[in-house]
């Protein structure tokens, strides 16, 4: 006999919608397969009399979210919401009341996991999170299950679509990150404000989730850095490919030991890397485990379906389970024996410089990063003198990063000026 399950609705816009979409023009592959049958009972929109793509069923559509939260028959319920606030005070409080949640809130997680956690099981509730991280792509489920006899040693990550497609028009086109953005808001492909992509928030706070699966204890978002991308110029963009590198905004997470780094900032990797020809609006996550080795994973990481694709998936999997199952690490606020936050880590720099055309200068840019532990590996001067500077571009083996830092800071503006670092990772 199939099983009917009742669903509650947090929000239906574009991710919710294709939920929607997905359970009814798939509904009868899914009962086929799984032997289930899915009803959305009570959807929470702000707007009753707002038009609408899709044509609920009367009675479905509410502004009170006790009416979905109230309901016993509602077992599950898929947030569509997003952000912090007040998402995660809803979601909390379904799981208080036993209603397994499904979502695609990375912020959520990200911010409030522990508690979030603690609630699905004080009540024995299922709470799913596959969509918040890379979306069609089945990342969380392969860190949760499939790579468990893995130590996981470093994980790169293309996980924000916005910003990879930013960096990918003008890698091709030479053009300048406002118009690219301009274009990409026209198309729909980056939001009116679109700080928390281009700041590097977002792929933040997907790295604090990745980077807490996969190393088996809880990396606070807070212990991320993060810079993004509204800074890079079409000049350094162009310099990287000359000498065989790729830009992208990469998610870094890196564990030795106890002591793990997390980083999202704009990284130069090799023309030859997998992750250099992840184009686009793309995803991909690449890592690097004990047993498994190197791994890619790649598709689409937004959009209404790829993203209701991974939250289905959810869906099936915690309407199956006969007990659900929570993370295995110990996923308090303040673990009694928390990973350390490695904030000196250690990479290769591009440099672009300003210099003035005269003897000694070389001298003094590679004496001042010897000073501080820094090598040269590659060093290129370009084009003709402009304001009587010309244009140097250094990469450097791997160094400290704040060695590097006081390196840079200690350079003479008289015989040189900073105008780009950005980091480079093999």
């Amino acid at each position: 006999m199939d099983k009917i399950i009742k669903l509650g609705f947090l929000g239906c816009g574009n991710v919710g919608g294709g939920v929607w979409k997905l359970l009814s023009g798939f509904a009868k592959d899914i009962d086929h397969r799984t032997g289930l049958k899915f009803e959305v009972k009570r959807a929470l929109v702000r707007d009753l009399t707002k038009k609408r793509d899709i044509d609920f069923p009367a009675g479905v559509l509410t502004d009170n979210v006790e009416d979905l939260l109230g309901d016993p028959e509602i077992s599950i319920v898929l947030e569509f919401l997003g952000g912090e606030k007040p998402a995660c005070d809803w979601i909390k409080e379904a799981l208080r009341r036993g209603k397994t949640v499904v979502t695609a809130n990375k912020v959520a997680f990200a911010l409030h996991w522990p508690e979030l956690q603690k609630a699905a099981e004080e009540s024995g509730a299922g709470l799913y999170y596959e969509a918040a991280v890379c979306g069609a792509i089945p990342i969380i489920h392969t860190l949760e299950a499939s790579l468990q006899s893995n130590a996981i040693s470093y994980i790169y990550g293309i996980v924000n679509g916005t910003t990879n497609y930013i960096l990918t028009r003008m890698s091709r086109e030479g053009a300048e990150y406002s118009a690219v953005l301009a274009d990409a808001q026209r198309l729909g492909l980056a939001e009116p404000d679109p700080s928390s992509d281009v700041e590097g928030l977002d792929a933040a706070y997907k790295l604090s989730i990745l980077a807490s699966l996969a190393f088996h204890g809880r990396v606070p978002f807070e212990h991320v850095y993060v810079e993004g991308i509204t800074s890079i110029q079409a000049e350094d963009i162009l310099c990287g490919q000359e000498l065989g590198y790729t830009l992208k905004l990469l998610a870094i997470a890196k564990r030795d030991g106890l002591k793990v780094e997390t980083r999202v900032h704009p990284t130069f990797i090799p023309d030859k890397h997998p992750l250099a020809s992840v184009s686009d609006a793309f995803n991909a996550v690449f890592l690097k485990g004990h047993a498994c080795d190197e791994m890619m994973f790649m598709g689409r990481g937004a959009g209404d379906l790829p993203t209701a694709s991974a939250i289905v998936s959810d869906l099936l999997r915690a309407a199956a389970a006969e007990k659900h199952a929570y993370p295995t690490f110990n996923n308090d606020p303040h673990p009694a024996i928390p990973y350390e936050n490695n904030t000196d880590w250690q990479t290769a720099f591009y440099v672009r410089m300003l210099a003035v055309d005269k003897p000694g200068v070389l001298s003094h840019v590679a004496q001042t990063f010897a000073c501080f532990g820094v090598s040269i590996a590659v060093m290129q001067q370009k084009g003709a003198m402009s304001d009587g500077r010309v244009t140097l571009v250094f990469i450097t083996h791997k160094a400290n990063e704040k060695a590097m830092r006081q390196a840079l800071a200690t350079i003479d503006p008289s015989f040189a000026t900073v105008e780009s670092v950005l980091r480079v990772e093999e």
